[in-house]
C-alpha cells in the first residue's frame, strides 16, 4: 500500500500482494478439469524430465502411498507412462505422455485465456500497460 507520493509500507504490501496473488491462482484454478494432485504431477513430469514415484512424493511432500494413487490414476488415464529406470532395474520412471502433454497445454490455455479476458474486460488500456510493467517486477520477485 502506497503510504506517501515515494513511501511504501512494504510488510502492508507484501501481507495484500500474497493474498491478491492467491485469489487470483484460486480463480484460475477454476478453471482446471484435471485434479489439483494431478495437475501438479503432471507440470513436475513437464518441468523436471521422468521421476521415480518416490520422487515426486518428495517434491510433493505427500505420502508415497499417496503419489502411487495419483500415478495410478495418470497411467490409467493415458496421462503418464511408465518405463525402467537406466541406473537401477528395481525402480520405474513415470514419465509425461504425448497425450499428458496436450492436456497440461489445454489446461494452461484455459488459464491464459481466463486471465486474458478477465484483463481486457476489468483493465483500462493503461492499467493493462501498468500490469504488464508489473510482470517483469513479480519475476524479480519470484527469482529471489
Amino acid at each position: 500500500m502506497i503510504v506517501g507520493m515515494t513511501e511504501v509500507d512494504v510488510v502492508r504490501t507484501a501481507s495484500e500482494l500474497r493474498a491478491v496473488v492467491g485469489a487470483l491462482v484460486r480463480r484460475a484454478r477454476a478453471t482446471d478439469e484435471l485434479p489439483a494432485a494431478q495437475a501438479a504431477v503432471l507440470g513436475f513430469l513437464d518441468r523436471d524430465g521422468p521421476m521415480t514415484t518416490s520422487e515426486l512424493a518428495g517434491v510433493q511432500r505427500v505420502r508415497h502411498q499417496s503419489m502411487s494413487r495419483t500415478v495410478s490414476q495418470l497411467v490409467e488415464q493415458g496421462l503418464a507412462g511408465q518405463r525402467p529406470h537406466p541406473g537401477d532395474g528395481r525402480k520405474t520412471l513415470i514419465v509425461l505422455s504425448p497425450a499428458g502433454r496436450e492436456a497440461l497445454e489445454a489446461r494452461r490455455g484455459r488459464r491464459a485465456d481466463w486471465l486474458a479476458e478477465a484483463m481486457a474486460t476489468e483493465l483500462s488500456p493503461a492499467e493493462q500497460v501498468r500490469l504488464a510493467h508489473t510482470v517483469e517486477l513479480l519475476a524479480r520477485l519470484a527469482a529471489h
